[in-house]
């Protein structure tokens, strides 16, 4: 099946071009060259109206991508979007509504699921997270543990769960870890090479892994760092690594590393502002979701 394209949005997780070939691909791969149960079992004149309901509490986002679905089957569905992104959602929640061919909305369904529930999932995991460190002045932050392929998506959807973007990938900011070469020639190095970094592309921050308060008291020392990442730290430690700074700003610091529900509010009130969880994204579980069609009998 393939239906006219039209003008990609950016809107949360919505559809640049790189989202537009992942539509396709899950097209692809769920409809094949066709429906048969709908071109078999559903007469073509056929109607429907579904909605697209929540079966559990969360926090909804995909929305739009959701919606760009439904059309790439079907230009001539009719869309209303009644949460946006961002949505805090409880079982019965009506997340869209869908009117149009019956076989169009059936071919759609799965696709449009798949994408909002997984989307979801990582929304309302981001929310909890979030939840646990209020008033702290901790940020939660995510990782590069995405789903290849989807990483602008689960980031768009971390954010509608309010957390923040760690960088999007290894362009936009330098992390160095203890495994990069350019460590080996102890700090003076390291300042080298962030400054060649910085003459180069003076957008791009410059993070740091310490693993120990002697490397944070050495790295505290290279005001080119932006950045400190307290690696698997105990909270005692975090909490000297922070006053080490004194009244700087720079670098910010940065906890990392098994990182729990449990554990995040002790994180928090060490004074660090940045909190990274790779679970948002590769152990979000997603939201329970539903396609809901309403009988003639409603719609009239």
């Amino acid at each position: 099946m393939r239906v006219a394209w039209g003008k990609a949005t950016e809107l949360g997780c919505g559809v640049d071009d790189r989202v537009s070939q992942l539509i396709d691909l899950a097209l692809a791969e769920d409809v094949g060259p066709g429906d048969v149960t709908s071109e078999y079992f559903v007469p073509a004149d056929r109607e429907g109206r579904a909605f697209l309901v929540a079966k559990s509490d969360g926090v909804v986002a995909g929305v739009e991508l959701g919606a760009e679905v439904f059309r790439r089957v079907d230009a001539g569905i009719e869309i209303n979007i009644m949460l946006q992104d961002g949505s805090a959602i409880a079982p019965g929640a009506y997340v869209m509504e869908v009117a149009g061919k019956a076989r169009s909305l059936l071919t759609a369904e799965r696709t449009v699921i798949n994408f909002v529930q997984r989307l979801s999932g990582v929304a309302t995991k981001t929310a909890l997270f979030v939840e646990a460190v209020k008033e702290t002045g901790a940020t939660i932050i995510d990782t590069r543990k995405t789903t290849p392929g989807w990483r602008s998506l689960e980031k768009a959807a971390v954010v509608a769960g309010g957390g923040q973007n760690h960088r999007m990938g290894l362009y936009d900011r330098a992390m160095v870890k203890d495994n990069h070469l350019v460590v080996e020639g102890g700090v003076e190095a390291l300042r080298e090479s962030a400054l060649r970094l910085k003459e180069a592309h003076p957008g791009v921050g410059v993070e740091v892994e310490a693993e120990t308060l002697k490397q944070v008291e050495a790295f505290l020392k290279i005001e080119e760092v932006d950045y400190l990442l307290l690696d698997n730290m105990e909270n005692e430690q975090m909490k000297k690594a922070v006053e080490m700074r004194g009244d700087r700003e720079r670098p910010l610091m940065e906890a990392s590393g098994g990182v729990t529900l449990d554990t995040v509010r002790g994180i928090a009130e060490t004074g660090v502002e940045l909190i990274s969880v790779g679970a948002l994204t590769h152990s979000a579980t997603a939201l329970d979701l539903s396609l809901e069609f309403v009988s003639p009998e409603e719609r009239d």
